[in-house]
């Protein structure tokens, strides 16, 4: 007999032998997916995990096999054999089923379809779910060919920390570290401490000492945001370039975005397959469209006066009122990239009071150098900026905001050999929605945590 083989490694055996493998007895683990019978003949799904595929095993009907329930851990062995005219290239005809762990009468998952919300319920479980099997390779992958895209041009990956003295952009809404709540501000660290909402401000440090940087990690706010897109604890990918200006920062971000569709769809062509299918139809058509969309760029005050003319014309927006100064809404990104670009689109130069402080003030003294990247179907997935160099000015910001304290080695940043430099941040569950058609963040977290939720 020889060693087990996976579900991958099956079909590796039909690349290697070009579609035809020679019959021979094998032996798979795996869990039960679905089971049939017609009394005659019987059909096992077995998923394995190694692919998003699984394999078919035939067994005969008087066997017992068809007690074996979905869910059950099991060892199969018998004969590999090739099934041309069949929709699997191969099955296993079962000389033995060997039942490892059998599963309760109450197992959740069953064969028919069970709700998103349902199984968030059962986290712990909707990892076997076809839904979050592919998600969760997908998620893998990505994470993976991002640190490649980096790693291959050579960017240098940096660990920020996870507990920090600041709130990066000044939201506030953080996450407080205390071992004794009567007096926060004297605790363990002697001084007020909580969990990263950004890792910018630290790893722009290590952009002026290596040039080209990254930092991908967890983050945290406290946000008590109900909405599909708002989680407690997310993923961020936070790039940071020396000597480049905000032209350089959209390049990297349109050349980044575009690798990581591309290697997505080429290394996860069934999943993605059943994304389109099953959860947004047309998504792969629309992931397409950005690949091969030059993506568009126009200053905020350019896409202030294309609403006003749309309202003009009679389009209805729920926030009608536009005017120069605004945050605008996802409605309002999505008209601008949908309607009036048709793709992906840049907006640019946006009000310096509604952006964070260490953002470059323009020469006009009203505006800043940050850039927001919209895309059809969502608005904006991508916010990034050139930041502050002139030392005076950017301490006049902090100040005015009241965080200079502690965090005077930013600014000394500016003094000690400081030079032209650029980042980004993308939420990678966000993105995780967006190239998937997944909804709800919650559901591209292996556990999400928002507020009043902490069951796992």
């Amino acid at each position: 007999m020889k060693d087990k083989l996976t579900v991958r490694d099956l079909y590796s055996l039909l690349r290697e032998e070009k579609g035809s493998p020679a019959p021979r007895e094998v032996r798979v683990d795996g869990w039960v997916r679905t089971n049939r019978d017609n009394g005659r003949i019987g059909f096992i799904e077995l998923h394995d995990g190694t692919l998003f595929k699984g394999v078919q095993i035939v067994y005969d009907g008087e066997s017992g096999y068809s007690r074996l329930r979905t869910g059950a851990a099991i060892e199969v062995v018998g004969e590999l054999v090739f099934t041309p005219d069949n929709a699997q290239p191969f099955e296993i005809k079962a000389r033995e089923i060997i039942l490892i762990g059998d599963v309760d009468d109450d197992y959740p998952l069953q064969k028919k379809r069970a709700s998103f919300e349902f199984l968030r319920e059962q986290a712990y479980l909707r990892p076997r779910a076809n839904t979050f099997q592919a998600l969760f390779r997908v998620r893998s992958v990505l994470a993976m060919n991002i640190h490649r895209y980096f790693q291959d041009r050579g960017f240098v990956y940096v660990h920020t920390p996870e507990i920090t003295s600041n709130d990066a952009e000044g939201a506030g809404q953080v996450f407080s570290i205390v071992t004794d709540a009567k007096d926060p501000y004297r605790d363990f660290f002697g001084r007020k401490a909580s969990l990263t909402v950004s890792g910018q401000l630290h790893v722009e440090a290590f952009a002026l000492a290596f040039k080209d940087v990254y930092t991908f990690g967890p983050t945290f706010r406290a946000e008590k945001s109900n909405t599909p897109r708002h989680a407690s604890e997310f993923w961020m990918i936070e790039p940071e370039i020396a000597f480049a200006h905000l032209d350089d920062d959209m390049d990297l971000i349109e050349d980044f975005l575009k690798y990581l569709i591309k290697e997505t769809l080429a290394s996860c062509p069934d999943e993605m397959a059943f994304f389109d299918k099953f959860i947004q139809p047309g998504l792969l058509e629309k992931l397409n469209r950005v690949l091969t969309s030059p993506f568009a760029r126009m200053t905020y005050t350019e896409g202030i006066e294309i609403l006003k003319e749309a309202v003009k014309s009679g389009h209805k927006f729920e926030n009608g009122k536009i005017e120069w100064g605004m945050d605008l809404q996802s409605e309002h990104e999505r008209y601008l990239t949908e309607t009036h670009v048709g793709g992906p689109l840049f907006l640019t130069d946006y009000p310096k009071e509604i952006k964070a402080f260490y953002m470059k003030e323009n020469d006009d003294g009203k505006t800043v150098a940050a850039c927001d990247l919209l895309v059809p179907g969502e608005g904006e997935i991508v916010g990034g900026s050139e930041r502050e160099t002139r030392a005076e000015l950017l301490r006049e910001k902090m100040e005015k905001l009241g965080n200079f304290e502690g965090l005077e080695w930013y600014y000394n940043l500016r003094r000690f050999g400081g030079c032209p430099h650029a980042g980004f941040g993308l939420g990678f569950d966000r993105f995780l929605m967006y190239i998937t058609g997944i909804q709800n963040i919650r559901d591209t977290e292996p556990y999400p945590r928002t507020a009043n939720q902490l069951k796992y």
